[in-house]
Parts: C-alpha cells; sequence; structure tokens
C-alpha cells in the first residue's frame, strides 16, 4: 500500500470520492461524529458527502433534531445523532472535564456552582422550552451565577457533557439550547466496553486507514483506551505497515477507482484532515505544500486534488451571488483545471446561489 492507496481508500470511505447514503443523518451516523464548530462549514462537510444535496437539507435535519450539535470526544462541538449522543457523551465526557480542569479552576467553577447552574438550566428550559445563549445567560445570572463570556461557554459545556442540554432549532441565525431528555428518545444505553468497541468500530470503518495514534488523537481517549478498541476490532479490518506505520482499515469495495471526482473543496475542519494526528499523506512534498500561503493548511478551506492539498479557496456571498476564489499552489492541467471547476459548481449548488457576475 502506498501513500496515494491510503489517500484514496480515506476518501471512498469518509464518502467524500463516492457516498452510498442519501441523508444528512447517515452521514453523520457513518462517521460517528463530525467536528462542527464553524456551522456553515460543516454543514458543507455533510454537502460535499452528499452530492445533489442543498444546504436546506441539513439546515432543516439540524432543526428538525434528526442531528444536534454538541461537545464532545475533543471539547469542541460535533454533529451527532440522537441515537449515538448519549453514548458517545458518556464515553468521551471524562475526557473532554480532564482537559478542561484548568479553566474550571480559572473560573471558579467547582461541584457546587456547576449542581446550581444546572439545576437552573433544567428549571429555565423544562416543558420544551428553547432557548438562546444569552436567555440563558440572563437566567443564570439572576440566581446569582456569574456567566459572562468564557465562563459561561464552561457552564453551558459543562451541562452538555453532562447530558443535560443539547442543542435546540435555530431561532433566525441564534443557536438554542434544550433539555436532553426533552429531546432525544431514550435509548439502550451501551457499557463502557461497548461504546469503545462502536467508537472503534465506526472510526476505522468510515476513516481508514488510520493509525492508533490517529484514533487516539481524534477520539480524545488514552492511548491505552484506544489500544483496547483496535483489539475489539472483527476479523474484516486488516493491518498493513506503510513507513513504519501500522495502518488499520476495511478495504474498499468500489467498482469506481477509475471514474472518481477528483477534485474537492473542503470545508474548515473537514474530518478529512482532523481525523489523524499524522497529516502527511495530505501533503504533496514535491509541491512543498507544507510551507504554501494560507495559514494552517490542515484546518483552513483547502482544495483537495488527487488526494493531496492542492490550494485553497473562499467564498464571498452577496444576496443570492456567492464568489468563489481559488488559489493552487502549483499551475493545473486543464484537466485538474475542469475538476476544480467542477468542485465549485458542486459548492455553488449546494448553498444554491448563482455565480457573482
Amino acid at each position: 500500500m502506498t501513500t496515494r492507496d491510503i489517500t484514496n481508500c480515506r476518501l471512498v470511505n469518509q464518502q467524500i470520492a463516492e457516498t452510498k447514503f442519501k441523508a444528512p443523518p447517515e452521514i453523520v451516523t457513518w462517521l460517528g461524529a463530525l467536528q462542527a464548530q464553524e456551522y456553515a462549514m460543516a454543514k458543507w462537510a455533510i454537502g460535499l458527502r452528499l452530492p445533489g444535496s442543498k444546504e436546506a437539507d441539513v439546515e432543516t435535519a439540524f432543526n428538525n433534531g434528526a442531528i444536534l450539535r454538541t461537545h464532545l470526544l475533543r471539547p469542541t462541538w460535533h454533529f451527532v445523532t440522537p441515537a449515538d449522543i448519549r453514548w458517545l457523551l458518556a464515553l468521551t465526557a471524562p475526557r473532554v472535564h480532564a482537559v478542561n480542569a484548568y479553566w474550571y479552576r480559572k473560573f471558579e467553577l467547582d461541584s457546587s456552582v456547576f449542581k446550581r447552574s444546572a439545576d437552573t438550566l433544567a428549571k429555565t428550559l423544562r416543558g420544551g422550552k428553547q432557548l438562546t445563549r444569552t436567555a440563558l445567560k440572563s437566567a443564570l445570572e439572576a440566581e446569582k451565577i456569574f456567566a459572562a463570556g468564557l465562563r459561561l461557554g464552561y457552564l453551558l459545556m459543562r451541562a452538555e457533557l453532562d447530558g443535560l442540554i443539547c442543542s435546540g432549532p435555530r431561532q433566525g441565525k441564534q443557536f438554542t439550547y434544550a433539555l436532553l431528555d426533552e429531546s432525544v428518545p431514550v435509548t439502550k444505553p451501551f457499557d463502557r466496553e461497548e461504546a469503545l468497541a462502536e467508537l472503534t468500530r465506526r472510526y476505522f470503518a468510515s476513516r481508514g486507514p488510520a493509525t492508533l495514534a490517529d484514533f487516539a488523537y481524534w477520539s480524545g481517549l488514552t492511548v491505552k483506551e484506544a489500544k483496547a478498541g483496535v483489539a475489539t476490532l472483527p476479523p474484516h479490518f486488516v493491518r498493513e505497515v506503510v513507513d513504519g506505520q501500522d495502518y488499520v482499515f476495511v478495504p474498499t469495495a468500489s467498482g469506481n477507482h477509475g471514474e472518481f471526482q477528483t477534485a474537492f473543496l473542503l470545508p474548515d475542519y473537514d474530518e478529512y484532515g482532523m481525523s489523524y494526528k499524522n497529516r502527511s499523506a495530505l501533503f504533496d512534498s514535491e509541491a512543498n505544500t507544507l510551507g504554501s500561503p494560507g495559514g494552517n493548511t490542515a484546518y483552513d478551506r483547502v482544495i483537495i486534488i488527487d488526494g493531496v492539498i492542492a490550494g485553497t479557496w473562499r467564498r464571498t456571498i452577496k444576496n443570492n451571488a456567492v464568489a468563489v476564489e481559488t488559489t493552487s499552489f502549483a499551475s493545473l492541467s486543464k484537466t485538474k483545471q475542469r475538476a476544480v471547476a467542477n468542485a465549485v459548481k458542486q459548492y455553488r449548488s449546494f448553498v444554491g446561489k448563482a455565480p457573482e457576475e
């Protein structure tokens, strides 16, 4: 297996080069969780994996509660489905608390404050209410709980990690919170071993080939926990050593290897980059993209051509038109130029905007 084989397999398994799904919640289920702090771009991360879908489809799924947005895995926002949110929180919240411990101390957030905050949030949201961050801040401060700036963020994150609150439908452009137990049907609980096995299976099925270190980084679990998860994988997950690294994956079964779309506009923080601690496979050493302009290309809006980062892109939306500007790190052949143009067309179709004149 070569580096090109690794990227080709990842593009298929991540549902980017082709997809076997038809609806936004199916993509989120397949991935287990999808990083989503940049909401508009997170919607495009789903749309990228569902050719022909529209931004309104993802927005509807979110507002209907078919997709939720909360903190889990690492301490950042992720899309997750109602069927998965509880067991994912139970598995990963302890590690997030450990990461957050410094900030809890910095903002003087102890068990007493968290209990008072939880009681206030539960009372305020009870009865199916869906309230904005501003409204919850007012409710907390009415109970003499200081809730400005980052302190409010950590109070709300703690309530999410404890399974008290989750995302509600948007009010215009504002996000809301709701009580998890009033929003999500109760599901059969997983014990910790079952949850670890399920997360491990989802990760390597949807993101392989990947390493143990990649999985530990993405999940936020310890290396010991990640190793225990890998030990539970069934026999159809194969292992192969490439350049001294032990990769785990499910071989792709696609019959369309010669017909893949070759160029893609990736959103910020897309799982194609964020799923791996070692991102060397994303970079073309001959093009020296590691030193290319545009900031940290592992996180920026990047252009992928033949599996590697080949440039950056940015968009400007005005009224009903969208301007997409692409910058390549090296001159492109006419074939690759057409491929990038098709990727731009796919994005414009997703957001439902005409090209800017």
